[in-house]
């Protein structure tokens, strides 16, 4: 599956030889993006929720992938929701950007797809925004925790405070 990871491997090994043009070096350079997406990808698949499945469409691209949450508890059980996400060329100093390709009303989801999730906000009023140390991992627990029980008792409770 991690056809990039090989690539990765491949790559540092030819490190220490030095023998090649430095042209043909730069062809075989990989970005800080994918580096760390190996890394980060190999985690994610490992601690996934399990109302979370991830897709990647093109193993070669790591930063273009799929995401499928189908909730077990609340009110949107037994619903199957997709996300879109890209991985940007500034990874980690900026977050992916995230679309739910599903139709749905859900209150941190527009008609348009775009998602509500102060961990996907590049600046943040409340301090919780994206922040370097953040991984894909969070990305998607925190669009799990979109559709869990305890989102909704969030929610009710700040209707019950804010709507008098």
């Amino acid at each position: 599956m991690l056809t990039l990871a090989s690539k990765l491997k491949r790559d540092d090994g030819l490190k220490g030889s030095r023998t090649s043009a430095t042209a043909s070096d730069s062809t075989r350079r990989v970005s800080v993006r994918d580096r760390l997406l190996v890394k980060e990808v190999a985690e994610l698949e490992a601690n996934l929720p399990c109302t979370c499945k991830v897709h990647f469409p093109d193993p070669n691209k790591l930063h273009c992938f799929q995401l499928t949450v189908t909730p077990d508890e609340g009110y949107y059980q037994g619903g199957k929701f997709q996300f879109e996400t890209e991985v940007p060329d500034a990874y980690n100093m900026v977050p992916p950007k995230v679309k739910c390709l599903t139709r749905i009303w859900h209150p941190n989801i527009t008609e348009t797809g775009d998602i509500c999730l102060s961990l996907l906000r590049e600046h943040s009023i409340d301090g919780t925004g994206w922040a370097p140390t953040r991984t894909l991992k969070d990305v998607v627990w925190g669009l799990n925790s979109l559709f869990t029980e305890d989102f909704r008792n969030k929610v009710e409770d700040y209707i019950k405070r804010y709507a008098r």
